[in-house]
């Protein structure tokens, strides 16, 4: 055996262990609708699946996952079809008082790695996918998209984005590490922009096993892209993740393109998702039955 299969060989044996560390200290909480960022020192035997879906939630955001249910989330038999047909995991994420984690938009790094960790020790999905709670999806576009990169090694799939770090204190996504990125005007690097996103299981793995080390900024679209950057990543500009809401995104509906994802720029999610996602789900959905004859 040369020196780099040996390497390569150390490498997998390295991430397959804190694979296992991490399946036995996060639990679970089975077929419900939740990832729960919960530890725990019970073992799990890993599900094959084609992608996992994490909606990102908070505790007070009960009505925006009633939303969600009531439109492009399966429910009951249907969940639970769509993880044995389709290999397509559903849930939200969210928190518990009694850890470390704390909810809040500030914590969103932190709840980001969380998640991977959690994802990536209870299934052995080829994607994960973080998407927000005031977002509506197309199940069948999201899937036959990631379906199109499945034999690439290392993908992060999402809007491509480069806004200007704001050195400016007392604004919304304020950097206070901004020096980090050069002189004051300067912009960040290419990053997907955090509504929604999908990294390949390679990527996710490698967030599970170095999260204890992987810094957080104050954005966490930013600090996802910056724990990527210097890796052999490909970077796949993928517009139709962030389309906007009627009557763009109806338009592609009506074309025969509906979009993966849609919500409103100006509210960095669908402005008054509770009112307003039914009425985004009636004008935009690809129709119940898109996401069973999705090609995977």
């Amino acid at each position: 055996m040369d020196t780099r299969s040996l390497d390569k060989e150390i490498l997998t044996l390295q991430m397959e262990l804190n694979t296992t560390q991490s399946a036995q200290e996060i639990a679970g909480h089975g077929s419900a609708p939740y990832i729960s960022l919960l530890a725990s020192h019970e073992g799990l035997l890993r599900q094959k699946a084609f992608v996992v879906i994490g909606i990102n939630t908070a505790f007070s955001s009960g009505k925006r996952r009633d939303s969600v249910r009531k439109t492009w989330m399966p429910q009951g038999e249907k969940l639970q079809q769509l993880e044995r047909e389709k290999g397509i995991i559903i849930r939200f994420t969210i928190g518990h008082r009694c850890i470390e984690h704390i909810e809040g938009y500030h914590e969103l790094s932190a709840k980001t790695k969380t998640f991977f960790s959690t994802a990536v020790a209870k299934w052995d999905a080829e994607f994960y996918v973080k998407v927000d709670d005031d977002v509506h999806v197309n199940l069948g576009m999201l899937a036959t998209t990631l379906a199109r990169h499945r034999l690439k090694p290392r993908v992060y799939i999402g809007c491509m984005k480069s806004g200007p770090v704001l050195a400016q204190k007392n604004v919304k996504y304020h950097e206070p590490e901004y020096w980090k990125f050069g002189e004051e005007g300067n912009k960040y690097f290419r990053h997907a922009s955090g509504q929604i996103y999908a990294i390949s299981r390679d990527l996710a793995t490698y967030i599970s096993v170095n999260q204890p080390i992987l810094h957080k900024y104050a954005n966490e679209d930013v600090s996802l892209g910056a724990w990527l950057i210097g890796l052999e990543v490909e970077h796949i500009n993928e517009h139709n993740m962030c389309c906007g809401t009627p009557p763009d995104c109806e338009w592609k509906a009506r074309a025969g393109k509906a979009c993966i994802a849609s919500y409103d720029w100006s509210c960095s999610g669908i402005c008054k998702s509770v009112e307003k996602i039914k009425d985004v789900h009636a004008r935009c959905g690809e129709g119940d039955d898109a996401v069973w004859s999705a090609l995977l």
